[in-house]
């Protein structure tokens, strides 16, 4: 200690100089380490701290409502909740999504037409405002209306109806409704389609009530372009139960009798069937809150809603598997325009999937 006293005023400043420099030097590699962020604050490619972020949101499917006319005993995603989204919140949801990259929304529930007026205002802000490049609705068909497709039909790309049987007694048995009107309201609706120019799409759910039918003649005489074909499916925390408001477990169908479904309709050029393990987590699933929905393994977890920490921050709490989403064929022609002159079944429906 005397002899740094002894030493002159500008060397030990001059001194005490080169310690800092030394060790800033010698930190500097594991402060780069820890904070080597780029321009914009994330973690530079390599770095094991980098998180991935989440695909674009291609195809999403939105429950605006989980309200239902229908009391189907293999539904997922029952009535729970009766709250609808004001429309202002719902166009500023909807427009994030387009933002982060959507190409196609899928408006379902519940029953989205008993809600015509939402429906209207949806169709058109996505179509006029956000120039979403598809939309559709998938409904039980029970309310239905001639005078809707023709004022709201410009917006709308594609009507899915849901069919799980062409006998009256099979429907009500699954819970379709018990007035056994829904044929006739189907080929009703199919001809509405063809008028006002939107793709027909027929959705079927197989189950133990349904998967020994024959549907061919039916399925070809309706001609929709495409006929998704679902294998009944069990959501934990959904229909998993008896505490749940569906029980599904009695609707389930064995591999056998899935595998019949399918060996006695795969010849008809639209069918796209689903089992379990491709509809897992290939769908993006938005709730009547626009929180993301993950039914994958266990539980069914949902999301922070969007509107509070945005798209990208939402898709990192749940699983979006975009590898399982293309090769279920979930990109296809999905546009007004692509749609077959003569309307038939065949047509784009077999097409698994475009350029991405």
């Amino acid at each position: 200690m005397a002899i740094i006293a002894s030493l002159p005023a500008n060397l030990l400043v001059a001194l005490l100089l080169i310690s800092i420099a030394l060790y800033a030097i010698s930190t500097s590699d594991e402060i780069k380490k820890r904070f080597k962020l780029s321009a914009i604050n994330k973690p530079l490619p390599g770095d094991p701290a980098k998180v991935k972020e989440p695909d674009a949101p291609v195809s999403v499917n939105y429950f605006p409502s989980r309200k239902c006319n229908y009391t189907c005993g293999f539904c997922f995603h029952t009535e729970t909740s009766s709250y609808v989204l004001p429309i202002d919140e719902a166009k500023r949801g909807l427009r994030l999504l387009k933002e982060a990259g959507m190409r196609k929304l899928n408006i379902a529930g519940g029953e989205p037409f008993l809600y015509p007026r939402l429906l209207s205002e949806l169709l058109s802000y996505c179509k006029e405002e956000l120039g979403v490049e598809s939309i559709s609705i998938v409904s039980n068909g029970s309310k239905i209306k001639e005078t809707w497709l023709r004022d709201n039909g410009q917006w709308l790309d594609i009507l899915a109806v849901s069919c799980d049987s062409f006998n009256p007694e099979t429907n009500k048995k699954i819970g379709r409704g018990d007035d056994g009107g829904n044929v006739v309201r189907l080929f009703a609706i199919a001809e509405w389609c063809q008028q006002y120019g939107i793709k027909f799409k027929l959705n079927t759910v197989v189950n133990a009530h349904n998967w020994d039918e024959d549907m061919v003649a039916n399925i070809e005489q309706l001609a929709p372009f495409r006929w998704k074909v679902f294998q009944c499916l069990i959501v934990a925390g959904e229909n998993d139960d008896a505490t749940r408001k569906r029980d599904a477990r009695n609707f389930l169908v064995t591999d056998a009798q899935w595998q019949t479904f399918l060996s006695r309709h795969k010849h008809i050029p639209c069918c796209v069937p689903e089992d379990n393990q491709s509809m897992a987590s290939s769908y993006l699933l938005l709730d009547e809150y626009m929180c993301f929905l993950d039914k994958g393994e266990g539980m069914m977890t949902k999301s922070e809603s969007i509107l509070q920490v945005g798209v990208k921050e939402a898709m990192k709490q749940v699983v979006w598997d975009k590898k399982s989403f293309v090769e279920r064929g979930g990109v296809y022609d999905w546009r007004r325009s692509d749609m077959p002159q003569s309307g038939g079944c065949g047509g784009d429906g077999g097409k698994k999937e475009l350029e991405w």
